[in-house]
């Protein structure tokens, strides 16, 4: 490799290190911020954090990728020519094309590692970041008793006290229980002046020790006649200790975190597996609509006309159905085929929303497929707008490169957004939906390699002024004549 092309390439590499773990941070906090809410204060073991964050960060790889290689094209060229280094090189005879050529191989080679991550670490780490999310979503708050409000975090128990104290914090004040384990309609509220938890390492159940209080039991059920309620009403005792042993395994069970239910989103799969299962579920779709055909010719009798369809070649009928009937006839034909109409548009109504979502499913995976490849060359796409914008815009370091690599970043983003809810309501094909964003941005990046290899702008204001001259010279020039 010659001097030159490793200067270039270390040129490039070292903001692109920088950068993709800047990026890949930031996005793992922002996904990170908005999960908090669904799995704090949930008691989880941090070993489970740290690995919801690991398959967060290997998720999120593969969209930091094209992120830094944006980033640090217009950082690295924007360097050269700010130092005027690119000057120094136009005018030894070296071209455009040739400074970013090492960097094209580079891109290249980052395009082909992004697909086989795509293609193989991130279904593997969807999987697993799915399944630890629901999972930790699902588990119960850890026990953690309040004073001062009713806990109900534990199942068939509410629990208030004003204070808890003692060395550790494990004696309650002026305790309220409602305990609902008796079964329906009944249930047993119980006060004391004195409570104390204790609970024994590796137990199950948490030990409540109360001390002088009173309980009151409701028999009463609904289903009870008259006669019955007034018999037993209720019972109520008063008591000097009293012990309640409470479940709490549910709180301390961290097993079924790395449990995996969910197993074919189609985040989860590899391109192999995505075509497999979409080819098997347009089977079922088009077995789904041949199915729903047959049952509305059925209803509608249409299966009789194909069956016989000699039945109306009669010379003897009018060519106006109708008047082939007397009065009466005529009224019970309309009613007839209205009736069949309306209950055929009912029918269609109720499946519309089946039939969208079997549709929709398809084409996520339809999409999904396409989109894999195309986010893949997203690399190189980023990379012939970063190059060429850095070397017009001539600034380097994180300021404009940042703004700049960010708000192009959006636009394909929400390009890629756009072509994936259009794909989704089969608005447009899912092979154009997942590549629409590339389509859009490619001509830009060549567009702007051309401008910076003649060592042109963005745009010449001078050429447009003088356009808009030129139209109103002529504009006045016609209403003088």
């Amino acid at each position: 490799m010659k001097l030159f092309d490793k200067y270039i390439l270390k040129s490039f590499l070292e903001p692109f290190l920088a950068t993709f773990l800047v990026v890949l941070f930031v996005l793992v906090m922002q996904a990170l911020w908005l999960a908090f809410d669904e799995i704090a204060g949930k008691g989880i073991d941090i070993f489970f954090i740290l690995k919801f964050l690991g398959y967060l960060a290997l998720i999120l790889t593969p969209t930091a990728l094209p992120i830094g290689i944006l980033l640090s094209s217009i950082m690295a060229l924007g360097n050269l020519s700010e130092n005027y280094e690119f000057a120094a090189m136009k005018s030894a005879g070296i071209s455009l094309s040739r400074v970013i050529r090492p960097l094209i191989f580079l891109t290249l080679f980052l395009s082909a590692l992004n697909f086989i991550f795509l293609n193989n670490i991130y279904p593997w780490a969807t999987l697993k970041q799915k399944n630890l999310y629901l999972n930790m979503k699902k588990k119960k708050p850890a026990l953690a008793l309040v004073p001062g409000a009713f806990n109900t975090e534990i199942p068939n128990f509410s629990i208030k006290f004003d204070e808890k104290y003692g060395e550790e914090e494990n004696l309650l004040k002026n305790v309220q229980i409602a305990d609902l384990s008796a079964g329906k309609g009944k249930i047993k509220t119980i006060t004391a002046e004195k409570g104390t938890i204790s609970t024994e390492e590796g137990s199950k159940y948490m030990t409540l020790t109360l001390e002088n209080g009173y309980y009151y039991e409701d028999h009463i059920k609904k289903v009870m006649r008259t006669k019955e309620r007034a018999k037993m009403p209720a019972s109520n005792a008063s008591f000097k200790t009293y012990t309640i042993n409470i479940d709490i395994s549910s709180f301390n069970d961290d097993d079924n975190l790395d449990d995996e239910k969910v197993k074919e989103h189609h985040g989860m799969l590899s391109v192999k597996q995505l075509d497999s299962i979409s080819k098997e579920k347009k089977i079922a779709y088009d077995e789904y609509i041949n199915t729903q055909a047959k049952n509305f010719f059925s209803i509608i009798n249409a299966d009789e006309l194909y069956q016989h369809p000699d039945s109306l070649i009669n010379k003897n009928l009018k060519p106006i159905i109708l008047d082939n009937f007397d009065l009466k006839n005529k009224s019970i034909v309309l009613e007839t085929s209205l009736q069949t109409l309306k209950r055929s548009l009912d029918r269609n109504t109720s499946q519309k929303k089946n039939f969208k979502d079997r549709r929709k499913i398809l084409n996520l995976y339809d999409y999904e497929f396409s989109y894999r490849i195309s986010f893949a060359l997203a690399c190189l796409v980023l990379f012939f707008i970063g190059a060429p914008l850095g070397s017009i815009i001539r600034k380097g370091g994180f300021g404009l490169p940042m703004i700049m690599a960010i708000t192009i970043f959006v636009i394909y983003f929400f390009i890629s957004q756009l072509g994936k809810n259009l794909a989704e309501e089969s608005a447009i094909s899912a092979t154009l939906g997942s590549w629409l964003s590339t389509l859009i941005l490619l001509p830009f990046g060549i567009l702007l390699t051309k401008r910076a290899a003649k060592g042109m702008g963005i745009f010449n204001i001078d050429a447009v002024f003088e356009n808009i001259l030129k139209f109103f010279k002529k504009f006045t020039k016609k209403t003088t004549d």
